[in-house]
């Protein structure tokens, strides 16, 4: 790193928040159907957490209510104490196409919410080499988003959204539009940011293989009404990439996340 881009990245370093997210008595409904009544949970800032569960269980309905893109019926959110709008946050969209702004450049996208926050072009430029040195992924940054690949659309929003240094970095099923190949190359990509950078990330996935291997926990949801079915530690050393997912560790730590979503699953149609 060249001393004036470490200047620029000096300039505009944040200190990484620890504590708790504190979630408590947590509601949501959409007309007569009950998602969240009472929901309480606790995560470790500064950890990387999947959530996993049924569908319509409300996954991304939580980390909505929890980043401030959806009101909430009830209950409170606290980031170390702070509430959301206390908390610099960011978030990765699953539909990457939508989410870019096609009549901007690569690198105009990843410039703009520097730019919204106050960032000088001298803290733009240093803070955009570091993130593309980070991640590893050639891109050609002067080129619009329908000129690149659906992994280099969403590697830039990713680097879009890291690019204030946020708080808590929300991913809604980041790579569920992507062939095989470029999936496991971005969650390897992704887990180096997080090594790097300790930003506190919460990602709902579909994918019980990629909740696993990203996460240091994964939060199992129950059907509706929602609550924490478990709250699994992944104890496995980073990085994970491709090789980790055949070992037996792997494998026995997601039969044990499978055995209790089906157990949850199991237990609400015997119920209804």
């Amino acid at each position: 790193m060249s001393l004036a881009k470490a200047d620029a990245v000096e300039k505009v370093k944040v200190v990484r928040r620890r504590g708790k997210l504190v979630i408590k008595s947590l509601q949501k409904s959409f007309g007569r159907k009950v998602v969240y009544d009472g929901f309480d949970l606790e995560l470790e800032l500064g950890t990387f957490t999947s959530v996993f569960g049924p569908n319509g269980c409300g996954k991304s309905t939580l980390i909505n209510m929890i980043s401030g893109l959806m009101p909430r019926d009830g209950g409170s959110v606290l980031y170390d104490g702070r509430t959301i709008a206390e908390t610099s946050i960011s978030y990765v969209f699953q539909n990457y196409r939508e989410a870019l702004f096609p009549w901007r450049r690569a690198i105009d996208n990843i410039r703009y919410p520097m730019a919204r926050n106050g960032y000088s072009k001298k803290e733009r430029e240093g803070r955009i080499e570091q993130l593309i040195e980070d991640f590893g992924i050639r891109i050609d940054l002067n080129a619009y988003p329908y000129m690149l690949s659906g992994g280099q659309q969403q590697a830039v929003s990713i680097l879009r959204a890291l690019a204030i240094e946020p708080d808590v970095l929300f991913l809604d099923e980041p790579f569920s539009a992507l062939d095989y190949e470029m999936t496991l190359l971005m969650r390897e990509k992704l887990q180096s940011i997080f090594e790097k950078t300790k930003t506190t990330m919460i990602l709902v996935s579909h994918d019980l293989e990629e909740a696993v291997q990203m996460a240091d926990k994964v939060l199992l949801l129950s059907r509706r009404p929602t609550r924490v079915a478990a709250l699994v530690g992944n104890p496995l050393p980073r990085p994970r990439d491709a090789g980790t997912l055949t070992e037996p560790e792997f494998v026995n730590l997601r039969s044990e996340c499978l055995k209790i979503f089906q157990k949850e699953a199991q237990v609400n149609e015997l119920s209804n």
